[in-house]
């Protein structure tokens, strides 16, 4: 047995246990542009913390020019290279406006149905896509794929965040998208271990628990990760998920029976793995932060992502290892293995810090737009006839009613002013009514009067609301309005569940069409489709 690694000197081992936290911070340069103050770090604060030896940085919001500008600025806060990261399962344009914004994974999910190989071919072109803008903006490190089997309908934060519904294709599709996005030169991630498909719960609000047996995982959740690891991804996200086969105590998080035995040992994964946020509800329902960081690497985890509180997670990592609970040897691992992550790296190119930050390339040949309309186009579901434009009354309002549900009034990123879901449908005399997702579901719903209503209904599975639209009533409201011969048509967006249920309850010459995606490209094509519209030209797509 070797021998224990030296104890390091109390400030070094202090900038060592740092370098493996992962804090969250703003993609905006300012803090008064910060969207989510409780979670994104003052500049004070994260000047400090990056001093420290802070070893990673989250970043949300902002533009392109903006993300490029502030990796610059906070590289420049630390001594060492930093690990910047990003959930961009959909694209960089998902989260950072100016980038591309891709239609979710399950499209191509439903693409390998009854095209396998075209859609391994979209699956290898969405990671080169996401790897070079991501690289453009500074990111170095991409949240993503998603490797959960989303084979549970009712899934209320998964959903079209999958590859798919079975292990075949969610393998096939995220080992393609793996090997084409790190041979860019970024490291990607593996998420959620051990399988966060299958739950009825979400464990950004609560603690979910898979009862499944050590074969049932064997057979459907783990060979993503296991085709994954063959792929030589270079870190693994753990899920806040409790396995009562494997560790009927602590979540897959803090468990070394899931991460050590489980990953590490029966798996073979030799690379980074990386806790989901720990201000999680799962974990701080029931653990303090610095506890949780502590248990985090018991288990074998190697970076502490999020913790509530970075001062405490810092400390209690300090204090571990200076009272034996966590060896000097452990520390080492995970140091060793984030300094292999970080020498997979292409190295940034050189940039004059006062050089003009222009457009995104959006690679060779436009690729990333046709990438992001070959993706819309071929998952798109329709049926029916097309719309019928309604007439407008004697003040010019348009006398038939765009019914839309949104997640929230205040949260909308794919429904600005200008939004086609929007503007298509007034264009054609509809008068929108946005409906509240988060508010309880009531008759309420539907209009007053006869006008003729077009229902638009953005649902998915979205981390923090709990449900994929179950609750909700639009089957009722859907038989409601046919039965008053008052539909006019139909758009879902997101959820191909909620389309599957819904689809069957209109007459089949009913104009109506889903699609994955909510971003305005995915409206423009859907209203186009229906009759609303002309050109592609109007999603973006085109210059």
């Amino acid at each position: 047995m070797a021998p224990e690694p030296p104890h390091l000197p109390a400030q070094e081992l202090r900038r060592a246990v740092a370098s493996l936290v992962v804090v969250r911070a703003s993609g905006h340069l300012t803090d008064p542009q910060r969207h989510y103050p409780r979670w994104e770090l003052p500049n004070a604060t994260l000047r400090r913390l990056l001093a420290e030896g802070v070893g990673g940085v989250i970043l949300l919001g902002g533009s392109t020019a903006e993300v490029r500008l502030r990796t610059r600025q906070l590289a420049t806060w630390s001594s060492q290279p930093l690990l910047f990261c990003a959930d961009v399962e959909e694209g960089v344009g998902q989260r950072f406006e100016g980038a591309s914004w891709l239609p979710p994974p399950m499209s191509v999910g439903r693409i390998h149905a009854h095209d396998p190989e075209a859609a391994l071919a979209l699956a290898a072109a969405y990671g080169r896509c996401t790897a070079r803008e991501a690289r453009q903006i500074g990111l170095n490190w991409i949240l993503a794929p998603v490797c959960d089997v989303n084979n549970n309908p009712a899934n209320p934060v998964i959903n079209v965040r999958a590859w798919g519904e079975d292990p075949a294709t969610v393998s096939a599709l995220t080992a393609a998208f793996i090997a084409a996005a790190q041979a860019e030169g970024v490291l990607c991630c593996a998420k959620h271990f051990p399988g966060h498909g299958d739950t009825t719960g979400d464990s950004h609000l609560e603690l979910p628990v898979l009862a499944h047996s050590r074969e049932r995982l064997e057979a459907i959740e783990l060979p993503p990760f296991q085709r994954a690891i063959a792929a030589d991804v270079a870190s693994v996200m753990t899920g806040h998920l409790l396995l009562s086969a494997l560790d009927d105590q602590r979540p897959a998080t803090l468990s070394a029976a899931v991460l050590s035995q489980l990953l590490r040992q029966d798996m073979g994964f030799g690379g980074l793995v990386v806790t989901d946020a720990l201000v999680m509800e799962a974990i701080t329902a029931h653990h303090g932060p610095g506890e949780a960081a502590v248990l985090a690497m018991e288990a074998g985890a190697d970076l502490v992502l999020m913790p509530a509180d970075a001062d405490a997670a810092i400390e209690a990592l300090v204090g571990a290892i200076n009272g034996g609970r966590l060896s000097p040897t452990r520390l080492q691992q995970s140091l060793r293995r984030r300094q292999l992550a970080l020498e997979r790296l292409l190295p940034e190119p050189v940039q004059p810090p006062c050089e003009p930050l222009g457009p995104l390339s959006n690679g060779p040949d436009g690729a990333d737009q046709r990438l992001a309309l070959t993706l819309l186009q071929r998952s798109l579901e329709r049926q029916g006839g097309v719309l019928t434009p309604v007439a407008r009354g004697a003040d010019g309002q348009g006398l038939g009613v765009s019914l839309v549900r949104v997640d929230g009034l205040l949260s909308c990123p794919f429904l600005s002013p200008t939004a086609p879901a929007l503007t298509l449908p007034e264009a054609a005399g509809f008068r929108c009514q946005l409906v509240d997702g988060l508010r309880p579901a009531d008759a309420d719903l539907v209009p007053p009067g006869d006008t003729p209503v077009l229902l638009q209904l953005f649902i998915r599975g979205n981390p923090f609301r709990g449900s994929a639209g179950k609750a909700e009533p639009w089957v009722a409201l859907l038989d409601l309005l046919g039965q008053q011969g008052r539909l006019a048509g139909l758009a879902v967006y997101g959820s191909p569940y909620l389309w599957q249920s819904l689809r069957g309850r209109i007459p089949a010459n009913l104009p109506a069409a889903w699609s994955p995606g909510q971003m305005p490209g995915a409206q423009t094509l859907l209203l186009t489709s229906l009759g609303l519209g002309d050109s592609v030209a109007q999603a973006g797509f085109t210059d």
